[in-house]
């Protein structure tokens, strides 16, 4: 197609920036040459902060960067930069931040303007065209008339957005306790939703690692209202709209209490640790409807965000060309009632009242979202039908509906790969593997290991962040190195193969070097190698994905263990200290901490089996949740710490260590879960 106008962004690879390469604004990357051309110009940055996925973003440009007459006066006034976030969460960060410190809140789309220095002035999210022009105007002309006006405000922002992360060593002895964790969950239980799971608002954000930790927690301590309190929340989830009750796989957050409306990007880092989730959920409680869960958003994973290199896609988008090429959000998705009727025929009043076609399941412009509303077992009682009849039409059903669906314009793929998104697919893939032994999975989960080792590790032991068009450009994060690790780590306790041990203690050296601040003994976000920014942040609040800080506090506590390395121990329990101050008013933003901080308030087990079945043993091991325990293991002699002279031919023994003192070597997988569930050290 010849496009009436062309900016720089054409030679970019996000599918993002890709989308605004034929904007009439002259939008710049993020690069030394579009920063110098402000400051040679002497023209206010704007910086346009957005995602591939992201409705409102659409919605924006549409009505703005597509408008000529916006991009005339965006093009004569600024140096205009568009950001893809996930590319480049560094800069979404800093200039995040500054939008919560001068509006309350935040979002996607962001706008910031920038003095040419980089240092933000102004800022929001979405913006309607004349909102946006009058905004626009008067910032330029206060630039013209007043500049000194905006260089007294940077200055003040600047230390309000540097004061934003820091962490100051905390001196305090340390001392994690039960009771620190339980007066942390009687202030987060306030918050808690008892008739839809989740918390009490809208929009609802699954927030896998919340129900991680209160998982473990629950069970762990036979909290029995607590248990009950996540199964709601997770059999809630898996009925809403919110979970695509056709294709599998979960939306971003759901609009509404009941988990009905999504917002319907569907991300691989929400369905990577929903995939974890959900199986350690079944792993404890055998419900049929995590395991569904389970197979159903693998099966959307390999189907819509697998590449052939075993690498994963990043997402899809919310919006989709309606039968009358409208875009609309959540079009491949919805149903009429009337296509249904004709679609399921005979079984119609079966699958509306599972599905719910009616009032509950009602949303707008004559669309129904499939949600689910009672049990199997109430179902069949209604209906009095058996279990396998009903098994059987579901499956018809969800087959006959995604061929339908299939024909529909699908939403756009952002087919950007992202090393930290990887990792955490990577691992919901192992998760699922220990739980369900399906063969496949593990297959599938070397095979992205294999993609990250092959494509993403540099040599000089770095890893890259994004992947495209058979390149990495930018240099990685402290998320990608956080997850990569901890999914080496689980992939290591599933195969016992050392390489994935090794190269994680490797790429934890080089985070050492790279990113460590030993005044505080935390981890900055971005490398010593990058190019610096308004302000270098140390990322430690747990958000939908876990801080890169707690999974890398985590590693160095498993970490410790497997090398007896005092100092990997000693960084991680200082690190959970300085956070400690904050996390009791605060506990979902600090989740993944708390988990941690388990492993200090509980004993934590290591098992190494050594010896000819050593897999076998470790797959019966993984039969149980134990999720204060790591495993080491090896079938022959190995120089690992844990396995040293360990080993005795023709022979497999277990040995149960805890607190550096070890139990009488055991031969039985189900005698090692024993002394562990019976221990009191």
């Amino acid at each position: 197609m010849n496009q009436p106008y062309t900016n720089n962004l054409i030679h970019e690879t996000s599918p993002y920036l890709l989308q605004h390469a034929h904007n009439p604004v002259d939008w710049h990357p993020w690069n030394e040459e579009a920063l110098e051309l402000a400051k040679t110009e002497n023209k206010l940055l704007l910086i346009s902060v957005g995602y591939a996925a992201c409705h409102w973003c659409h919605v924006m440009e549409h009505e703005s960067f597509e408008d000529t007459t916006v991009a005339q006066l965006m093009n004569s006034k600024f140096i205009n930069i568009k950001v893809d976030r996930e590319e480049r969460p560094d800069i979404d960060q800093v200039y995040m931040n500054a939008v919560q410190l001068m509006t309350g809140s935040g979002g996607w789309p962001m706008n910031v303007i920038a003095l040419p220095d980089g240092r933000p002035v102004w800022g929001g999210t979405y913006f309607r065209k004349e909102q946006w022009m009058s905004a626009l105007e008067q910032i330029s002309d206060l630039y013209q008339r007043k500049p000194e006006k905006l260089y007294e405000y940077a200055d003040k922002l600047e230390h309000g957005i540097k004061a934003m992360d820091v962490v100051t060593l905390n001196k305090s002895v340390v001392d994690f306790s039960e009771e620190f964790i339980d007066e942390t969950l009687e202030n987060w239980s306030q918050y808690f939703d008892h008739k839809e799971g989740g918390l009490k608002r809208a929009p609802k954000f699954m927030m896998p690692n919340n129900y991680l930790f209160l998982l473990r927690y629950a069970y762990q301590n036979n909290q029995k209202k607590l248990q009950e309190f996540v199964n709601l929340t997770l059999t809630q989830m898996a009925y809403g709209g919110l979970y695509d009750q056709v294709g599998g796989g979960f939306s971003r957050y759901s609009t509404d209490v009941n988990w009905h409306i999504p917002h319907f990007e569907k991300m691989l880092y929400d369905n990577g640790q929903l995939v974890s989730l959900y199986s350690d959920a079944y792993l404890i409680t055998k419900n049929k409807l995590y395991k569904d869960v389970v197979y159903e958003t693998i099966a959307f994973i390999e189907r819509e965000l697998t590449a052939e290199n075993g690498a994963f896609y990043s997402s899809l988008d919310a919006d989709s060309n309606t039968p009358e090429g409208h875009l609309e959000e959540g079009a491949f998705y919805v149903w009429k009632k009337e296509e249904l009727q004709k679609l399921i025929t005979s079984d119609f009043d079966l699958f509306s009242d599972y599905y719910n076609i009616n009032n509950y399941g009602y949303w707008e412009n004559t669309h129904y979202v499939l949600i689910r509303k009672k049990s199997d077992d109430q179902i069949l009682k209604k209906h009095n039908i058996a279990i396998d009849i009903l098994n059987k039409k579901k499956q018809n059903w969800k087959e006959l509906l995604l061929k339908t669906r299939e024909k529909r314009s699908r939403p756009r793929l952002d087919d950007k790969t992202l090393t930290s998104w990887n990792a955490l697919m990577l691992k919901g893939y192992v998760d699922a593997y220990r739980v369900f032994e399906e063969d496949h999975f593990l297959i599938s989960a070397k095979k992205n290991a294999h993609f990250i080792l092959n494509n993403q590790l540099r040599e000089d032991g770095g890893l890259n962040h994004n992947y495209k068009n058979n390149t990495s450009t930018i240099n990685g994060y402290l998320e990608d190195y956080a997850t990569t690790i901890e999914a080496f780590i689980s992939l290591y306790e599933n195969t016992l193969d050392n390489r994935w041990l090794l190269t994680a203690r490797d790429l934890t050296n080089y985070v050492f070097d790279h990113f460590f601040e030993e005044t505080n003994n935390m981890f900055y976000f971005t490398s010593n190698e990058d190019p610096a920014l308004v302000t270098r942040n140390i990322e430690y609040r747990d958000n939908v994905i876990p801080a890169s800080n707690s999974i890398m506090a985590k590693n160095l506590f498993k970490l410790s263990h497997y090398f007896e390395n005092d100092y990997y121990f000693n960084t991680a329990t200082n690190m959970l200290n300085n956070v400690k101050p904050e996390i009791a008013n605060y506990g979902s933003n600090y989740s993944n901490w708390l988990d941690l901080m388990l492993n200090y308030t509980h004993p934590f087990y290591e098992v190494a089996i050594s010896g000819i079945e050593a897999h076998q043993k470790t797959k019966e091991l993984n039969k149980t949740y134990l999720p204060n325990k790591l495993l080491i293991g090896s079938t022959e002699e190995s120089n690992l710490p844990l396995l040293k002279n360990r080993y005795i031919e023709n022979e497999t023994y277990i040995y149960v260590c805890v607190n550096k003192a070890c139990k009488l070597p055991v031969k039985e997988a189900v005698e090692a879960v024993e002394l562990i569930k019976t221990d009191n050290l």
